[in-house]
């Protein structure tokens, strides 16, 4: 797995799962409320290993070029 997540994006992703986490949080338990927590996993997971999975599928690529 080459690295497809660039710095911005990754940071990005992190600050949209701690605001999901934060909106599930509030919420009664519930499928909305797992479904939050899912996509909150799933946004932290790919931006700590940098990979994501629909970016190959779009030929995507947000990290920088090593010159």
């Amino acid at each position: 797995m080459q690295a497809n997540v660039g710095t911005t994006d990754q940071v990005i992703r992190l600050i949209l799962a701690a605001g999901l986490v934060a909106i599930a949080l509030m919420l009664p338990v519930g499928t909305v409320s797992i479904l939050l927590f899912v996509l909150a996993g799933i946004a932290a997971l790919t931006a700590i290993v940098r990979f994501c999975p629909l970016y190959v599928l779009f030929g995507w690529n947000t990290c920088r070029k090593k010159s």
